[in-house]
């Protein structure tokens, strides 16, 4: 049986001088067509944060693609050929995540990719994918603007993610504050797609529920590329609030409040975050204090959760192949992975175009619900339909693009170790 598993990990960086090298070094590139043909194999790649401020998050789920993939091919790939995989480290950043989807689309001629991971980056990657008629599938960026884009058609079927947006998480968020009694809070985002996207859909649902946001017509918006946060702290910490609500990434995340904890402005404020800092390793670049305890020791957040029935059996794979369990966002990385192989076998196409007109099929009812991606590519090859159930839930993607998804609530205990404590609607 034939298992063919070819990927490229590749620094974009060096794209500008390296992009004929790259043409000869990668073994996974095709011949200079506008598009993969079905008699030539799927090719896939993926968009994914190993470095960077996401790098923390992007590490874990990175692992989750080739493990699709050698799943796939050891049942014999899609449509009768094995499945190929190039890898590209989108570094945490839109220019690199743009240069890196030019290079998977044009240089690669991918189908599919699984990606981006952060929403400035996707909105970066997404036009590119349009123009070049390839299946964008992100695991993990959840602005609203992508609903919006949707519906307008500005992505012409080519996009969709499988974690749910931020027009779902921040109401769960907004319950979870109410339910702990906070009735007046402020807010800080990093002032991007993701973080301001967060804010715009979190004020309203936290004054709908009667809450206050203290800082609703003076937000703050820290800029990506910021070092120092003394500024942005004192602000966000001001007028006293039950609570701060952060939309922060790791890196910049925990410079903010490492400057808070030291300016004395953390002390009786319960600090509430997002998916986009769920990390084992942040409790640990926030630091600890002087008696030792870690700086957000008792923080609380909510995150797309993972509740599918693929996801035990992903779960004992992972543990069997690299040991420990999948990190945040691989069962949605999987399931991202999943879908274009399943469309395209769907389709009996390994174009995107093929995987665009059949990713909502094989994602949705009707069709026999089928967990284990094997099942669902032998039932497709039988000319049956399917409804794929995922790992981080049952996937049903909608017109535009989006899943409705659940959350958990997690905590930051006194060891710095994060533990899911609790699941949040978003209604």
């Amino acid at each position: 049986m034939a298992r063919i598993y070819a990927a490229v990990s590749l620094s974009v960086t060096a794209l500008a001088v390296g992009f004929l090298a790259a043409a000869c070094d990668t073994p996974s590139t095709t011949s200079p067509d506008s598009t993969n043909t079905s008699d030539k194999g799927l090719k896939i790649g993926s968009l994914l944060p190993t470095t960077g401020d996401l790098a923390s998050i992007g590490q874990k789920m990175v692992g989750a693609v080739p493990l699709l993939v050698e799943t796939v091919n050891s049942c014999d790939g899609v449509n009768g050929q094995p499945v190929t995989l190039v890898e590209v480290d989108s570094q945490s950043n839109p220019r690199d995540g743009a240069q890196g989807m030019s290079k998977l689309s044009n240089l690669d001629k991918v189908a599919g990719v699984v990606g981006a991971f952060g929403s400035q980056i996707s909105t970066a990657a997404v036009s590119i994918a349009v123009q070049n008629k390839v299946m964008l599938v992100s695991p993990g960026s959840t602005g609203p603007s992508f609903t919006e884009k949707a519906k307008k058609g500005d992505f012409k079927g080519f996009w969709a993610r499988t974690a749910p947006p931020d027009t779902y998480q921040a109401p769960a968020l907004a319950q979870l504050a109410r339910k702990k009694g906070f009735k007046r809070v402020s807010t800080v985002v990093i002032n991007n797609e993701y973080g301001v996207g967060f804010e715009k859909a979190f004020v309203p649902a936290f004054e709908k529920l009667g809450g206050t946001v203290i800082n609703k017509n003076k937000p703050v918006r820290y800029d990506t590329k910021a070092q120092t946060f003394d500024t942005e702290a004192s602000a966000a910490f001001a007028g006293k609030p039950d609570a701060v609500i952060a939309a922060v990434y790791p890196e910049t995340g925990s410079l903010l409040f490492k400057s808070a904890y030291e300016k004395g402005l953390t002390e009786g404020v319960q600090i509430l975050l997002t998916d986009g800092v769920k990390s084992d390793s942040f409790p640990g670049q926030v630091g600890k204090t002087s008696d030792g305890k870690y700086i957000i020791s008792g923080a609380i957040g909510t995150v797309p959760g993972s509740d599918g029935k693929a996801l035990g059996a992903l779960n004992k794979l992972w543990k069997e192949k690299k040991g420990g369990s999948p990190g945040e966002f691989a069962p949605q990385t999987w399931d991202a992975a999943a879908l274009l192989a399943l469309a395209a076998q769907a389709a009996k196409d390994n174009t995107g175009v093929g995987i665009s007109q059949k990713i909502r099929e094989v994602a949705n009812a009707p069709g026999e619900e089928v967990s284990d991606v094997c099942q669902g590519l032998k039932l497709l090859k039988e000319g049956k339909e399917i409804n794929y159930q995922g790992a981080s839930g049952n996937v049903d993607i909608d017109a535009n693009g989006d899943v409705l998804g659940v959350y958990d609530v997690w905590t930051v205990g006194d060891d710095g170790k994060i533990k899911v404590i609790d699941k949040v609607s978003p209604q």
